[in-house]
Parts: C-alpha cells; structure tokens; sequence
C-alpha cells in the first residue's frame, strides 16, 4: 500500500506543480508580499497530499521560542519534506540559501526564482559566503528570515554531517540571532526514497542562540550540539549514545 500510495502522491504533484507554474508566472508582476503568499500555496498543497495521500501528518515544537525581529534558521536536512513545510507553513516569510542551478529546474526551478531568496553560485568556491552574507543581510533588512541547512546536503535518520560555517558566520556578521531546528521527517519521507511511509513528523524549534560575544565556532558549536541533542530526544532508536561536540573548525562558506 506504501509503494501505491507513493506512486498516487507522484502524480499528484506533477499534475498540480505545472499549472501552478504558469500562474506563478502570470503573477510575477506583482509586489514581492502577495507573490509569495501566492506562490508558497503549491507547497501548502504538496504537504496536504502528504498527508491526505501517504498518511503523513505534522506537529510543531517550541514555536514560543520565534523572536518577534528578524533571525537566521539553522534547521537539520532529512527529507524534501521540510523544504514544504518551511515556506508552506512558517509563521515568517523565509529565504532559502540554494545553488542557483535549481532556476533551472523546470516547473518548480521558475517558481523558486520569483521569490528573491538567496541563490548562490558555488563555482565561485569561497566567494561563495559572500554572497550568503550580502544577501543574507539584505534579506534580513526585509523582514525576512535566511534559512540554511549547515550539513548542506539531506542527511539519512541517525547519522550526522559536517555542519558547515556559513549560517554562523552570517549571525557574526550581522548580529542576527539564530533559531536552530531538529525534525525526524526522514523516518516518514527517507532521502532519495521513493516510497514514503505513514507517520507523525515532530519539528522542534529551540531557544534563539545570541552571537553576541561568540566566535563563529562557539556559534557553529551550539547550533550542532542542540540540534543532535534534540535529534536524540526525537529519533532515541536511531542513535547508539550522547552526541559528543567534534573538535572546532575552521571558518568554511556554506
């Protein structure tokens, strides 16, 4: 039932993503608040089919720790399943930090481009993060929240990345707090799986980690050691023991 309810899910979303594609086009012309509030329904739409379709259902965690001003996400990378939900569902307007080669992408590369988040062009290598800064601080001075996955690829459940420098050099940079956030969306939704599994995903949201005064390996620090503590907490199956801090790193762009 899983495999058939996976292939149903399949055709719902190519079925709704390309008309959707063309409207965003047609809407283009509009501000930048309407067009995204328009545009982030297909991803609004997706997470309902999960749900209606495959059976996977959502809870959300620690929201009372959110700032009123503005704030950086550093958030776990499991699934394509979170990548619905933060700009289907946040309560912020949010910014992802992305290759730009995903404009291409047919469909859904189209509607990503309307929404000025943060495309960054990795050719450039260590230039890279500073792009992430430039517009990350832009982006910010909009009222909106940068959001960047420090492992920067999707990780499988129980295991752990190299959490990457770019999100805490951008809160050194510009002072922003961070929000660090842990989900186990990949037990339902697995990376590079095609068949998704019945479940609830919990995404826990943890106190906002101030910069002030900290390097950005003390903030890296923090943010992976609250992160897989909470993953811990979330998934217990899934790891042998405490998570243990690896030693500091060198500054590297995301």
């Amino acid at each position: 039932m899983a495999g058939l309810r996976s292939f149903l899910y399949a055709v719902f979303l190519v079925v709704t993503v390309i008309p959707y594609a063309f409207a965003c086009i047609l809407w283009a012309p509009l501000p930048l608040g309407p067009r995204y509030r328009l545009t982030v329904g297909w991803p609004r739409l997706a997470l309902w089919g999960a749900k209606v379709i495959c059976g996977i259902r959502w809870k959300v965690e620690g929201m009372e720790n959110l700032p009123e001003g503005g704030a950086i996400i550093l958030a776990k990378h499991q699934s394509a399943w979170e990548t619905l939900y933060f700009p289907g569902y946040f309560p912020r307007q949010v910014c992802f930090v992305y290759k730009r080669e995903l404009h291409r992408v047919p469909f859904f590369g189209w509607g990503l481009a309307l929404l000025r988040m943060i495309p960054i062009d990795r050719a450039r290598g260590r230039d890279a993060f500073e792009q992430v800064a430039s517009l990350g601080a832009k982006r910010l001075a909009e009222g909106r929240w940068p959001l960047l996955f420090p492992e920067g690829t999707r990780i499988p459940v129980g295991q752990a990345g190299r959490y990457k420098m770019g999100g805490a050099l951008l809160a050194h940079r510009t002072g922003a707090p961070i929000i660090p956030m842990a989900h186990n969306a990949g037990e339902c939704w697995p990376r590079n799986a095609f068949v998704k599994r019945p479940g609830l995903v919990t995404l826990s949201f943890g106190p906002a980690i101030d910069p002030t005064g900290l390097t950005p390996e003390e903030i890296n620090t923090r943010v992976q050691t609250w992160i897989e503590t909470e993953m811990r907490r979330l998934s217990p199956e899934r790891y042998s023991g405490p998570f243990v801090p690896p030693p500091a790193q060198a500054p590297r762009a995301t």
